[in-house]
């Protein structure tokens, strides 16, 4: 339908809700203590804001948006601590130490919420970290990196 045959008021101004995702919602007890603060200070500030504001305020929705969103992460959370048992091998949780083309670099793989690569936390279902699952000291890795197939010796690995 053309633009113009639309009222201003039939147009939805609702937020698109924040996409969950099809993957495990797999987390580090650091990253579901992480979901929980946001889901409380969502919470929060959701009270304050629909006590002086309407239910139509953007940014009120804006803030029940998110809250949903840090809900349902919370709820569908799979907890992975390693703090007991330390594999020998990288898994979910690992922190590890690789040498590449770019020199040495470490990593640890966290969840998906958790993830900042810029920061050394990748996300477990990256292409770097599913190349890593199952790789020890000594062995080397492969994955198809932003500018091609990227390798990297793993140097060591540990479990905070």
């Amino acid at each position: 339908m053309s633009q113009a045959f639309v009222k201003e008021g039939d147009q939805s101004d609702d937020l698109p809700e924040r996409p969950l995702g099809e993957r495990p919602n797999y987390v580090t007890p650091e990253g579901l203590a992480a979901l929980r603060r946001a889901r409380d200070e969502l919470s929060a500030r959701r009270a304050e804001l629909s006590k002086v504001r309407t239910r139509e305020d953007p940014q009120l929705k804006l803030v029940e948006r998110d809250l949903r969103y840090f809900e349902a992460r919370v709820d569908s959370a799979i907890l992975v601590d390693r703090s007991k048992d330390k594999p020998e091998d990288v898994r979910f949780g690992a922190e590890v130490e690789l040498d590449g083309d770019g020199g040495r670099r470490r990593y640890r793989i966290v969840g998906e919420d958790e993830a900042d690569p810029a920061c050394g936390r990748l996300s477990w279902s990256s292409p770097l970290a599913l190349a890593l699952m199952g790789a020890k000291p000594g062995d080397r890795v492969r994955w198809a990196g932003p500018e091609g197939e990227a390798s990297a010796a793993v140097v060591c690995l540990r479990y905070p």
